[in-house]
């Protein structure tokens, strides 16, 4: 199996994994967990299964200086990342929170043209532009409410953060760093804004039942210890672009859960936004085939070659 195919299938999975977090994270919810209590459990329980993960294995955790700094950035932006898509949850439908979080790939694109000099095409520029027409149809909900504004910006802050650190992965050191040491610093860095957020603003909730404890589990293991290895390996191999971009698996997943376990609505506008977002992605999928067909209209119109 090439690099490639390796980068294509570990990014599929890290983005269909990560759109389970609604999956775990509303019941918790609704038990009477808040946001930094259920992302103090994601955070924790991963780290600890990770950690246990890297001794089996022989992982050192010993540090270089030079990778401190960049493994702290990289837990900040990731936390407030979660932070941000957490608390989202709480003023729209988590479907359509993950749908707008999907906006991911166009910022990681535009990052990567305007602070390490990749070429944005005009494909690249279209397909932004479709994306936030998406945006546009997903403004009001399915009863014709308007979406909430924070609620909005929460996810727009989250998109952004997390492309920050997918380009931060692979332009740093840490790009040759083994995935489970990069993660095990990455969550210790989350767990500690949560605990301290927990102890200095907001209040520490427990699951009151044992399925709701198994939800806690469910969160730390799927959408996380899951995701997060198979995004750092995705990124070694493809890049953060191409990973950013296989991510259209994660709006599908959370969507698909949303409305057949949350009973959230599905209306035609929704469908189209959603087609729109992903039809923005698709275009940047086949850029390069893309380019190569509007050069060999160009050619055969005006007889070159």
């Amino acid at each position: 199996m090439s690099n490639k195919t390796k980068g294509v299938a570990l990014a599929a999975l890290a983005s269909a994994s990560y759109g389970l977090n609604p999956l775990f994270a509303l019941p918790l919810y609704s038990d009477g967990l808040n946001a930094d209590s259920v992302l103090l459990f994601r955070y924790g329980l991963a780290m600890v299964f990770i950690g246990i993960i890297m001794r089996l294995k022989g992982i050192s955790f010993q540090l270089q200086k030079n990778e401190i700094l960049p493994l702290g950035v990289m837990g900040l932006l990731f936390s407030f990342s979660s932070l941000a898509l957490f608390s989202s949850y709480a003023y729209m439908d988590a479907g359509i929170a993950s749908t707008i979080l999907f906006t991911y790939p166009i910022m990681v694109a535009l990052l990567m043209g305007a602070f390490f000099k990749e070429r944005i095409s005009i494909i690249s520029w279209g397909a932004l532009i479709i994306a936030f027409l998406g945006i546009t149809l997903l403004g009001k909900t399915y009863n014709g409410q308007t979406l909430s504004v924070i609620g909005v910006i929460l996810v727009l802050i989250s998109s952004l953060t997390y492309a920050i650190y997918m380009i931060g992965i692979n332009r740093s050191v840490l790009k040759l760093m083994p995935a489970y040491k990069l993660n095990f610093y990455v969550l210790l860095v989350g767990f500690s804004v949560f605990a301290f957020r927990i102890i200095f603003s907001t209040s520490f909730h427990v699951p009151t039942t044992p399925f709701y404890g198994l939800c806690t589990l469910g969160i730390a293991l799927i959408p996380t210890i899951i995701s997060l290895v198979t995004l750092t390996k995705a990124i070694h191999y493809i890049g953060s672009t191409d990973t950013a971009i296989l991510g259209a698996l994660e709006p599908m997943t959370a969507i698909f859960f949303g409305v057949l376990i949350f009973h959230e609505q599905l209306t035609f506008r929704i469908v189209v936004g959603i087609i729109l977002i992903l039809g923005s992605v698709t275009m940047i999928v086949l850029e390069k085939s893309l380019m190569d067909r509007i050069k060999l209209s160009y050619r055969r119109r005006h007889g070159i070659g």
